[in-house]
């Protein structure tokens, strides 16, 4: 498959990229959102290929010359190497986007494009975007030049400028099922389908997520997590603080170590009553096991343990004394 046909589980977001191209119709400011590895930014890229392909009609009814980009042609090969001059990309410098990045931009706007038909801003994570930043594009939008358009990406409109978002043709990206994410860790990087739907449950329907665990070894780190919180109840507490501290020191990948134990508890519990939708497939001889040994009470406790401990996170607490508390109360019965 090519161009828009790659970008999975964004119909409607592709609907109304393709009928732009159909009618000739394209907006000069068009706002993506949605959460991180839902394809804003291959859209982006196919779109702007689109927009400019040498073999295609612009403005024709017939989806099958105006929709998708050759992806052969001089300006394609141009835009999909990063190597077309009129194709401009910005993204933030360290944590954000700053006002120079914006500046520099309206410089290069204030000329002609070299060779485009069209030619594409895409600025990506316009969210980081610091308010000066965003006053300065405001301008650029207020008067948007002649044959540019401009593609931003963010995760929701309440991080921008409410003036900014105004301005932009609104698209809004959704989440990408399990089913699809499994489905292409299996095709494209040769997982089984158990480990798959897995990463893909964790992934929480981030594709590029998903990708990301799988190089990581997630798998093996479920294991050692289970591992740990089985263990737990026999420990002494010295140990039971020691793995406190090690998933305090390991911040970046917390969020999702939580998350683990959470599949792991909803397994035990949905094995008392429907055993074939259990996420962990691999371990379900484990899960019986441990599902047979605790009362359902116990485990939705545990459960509302790690709920407790991601609010209390999120409200920016003592972040060991919260895995400290959690620990022990993963370690009771």
């Amino acid at each position: 498959m090519s161009g828009f046909e790659s970008i999975i589980d964004q119909q409607k977001p592709i609907r109304l990229l393709t009928a732009f191209l159909q009618k000739g119709t394209t907006p000069h400011a068009i706002l993506f959102t949605g959460i991180e590895g839902v394809g804003k930014r291959m859209t982006a890229l196919t779109f702007a290929m689109a927009c400019n392909c040498m073999n295609a009609k612009q403005g024709t009814q017939h989806q099958d010359t105006a929709s998708n980009p050759c992806l052969r042609c001089r300006s394609c090969r141009k835009i999909k190497s990063g190597n077309h001059p009129d194709i401009i990309f910005i993204k933030p410098s360290g944590p954000f986007i700053r006002i120079n990045q914006i500046r520099s931009l309206c410089q290069t706007l204030g000329m002609k494009p070299y060779e485009a038909r069209q030619r594409v801003v895409i600025i990506s994570e316009a969210q980081a975007m610091n308010p000066e930043a965003g006053n300065a594009l405001l301008k650029v939008l207020e008067e948007p030049p002649q044959r540019t358009l401009l593609i931003l990406t963010a995760l929701q409109t309440s991080d921008l400028l409410p003036t900014v978002v105004s301005r932009c043709q609104l698209i809004r990206f959704n989440p990408i099922s399990r089913k699809n994410i499994a489905g292409f860790l299996v095709e494209k990087k040769g997982l089984k389908p158990g480990d798959a739907m897995i990463l893909a449950t964790l992934a929480n329907g981030s594709l590029s997520k998903a990708i990301l665990m799988n190089r990581a070894d997630w798998i093996k780190r479920r294991n050692w997590l289970i591992d740990e919180i089985e263990a737990l109840p026999s420990r002494p507490i010295g140990l039971r603080l020691a793995f406190a501290e090690r998933l305090a020191k390991n911040k970046d990948v917390l969020a999702d170590s939580l998350e683990v134990i959470k599949l792991w508890l909803r397994d035990l519990v949905i094995y008392h009553y429907d055993p074939e939708k259990i996420i962990n497939r691999d371990l379900v001889a484990r899960i019986q096991s441990a599902s047979q040994q605790m009362r359902v009470k116990s485990i939705l406790s545990k459960f509302d343990a790690i709920l407790s401990a991601q609010k209390n996170m999120g409200a920016n607490s003592n972040l060991r004394l919260t895995l400290e508390v959690l620990t022990f109360r993963l370690a009771g019965g």
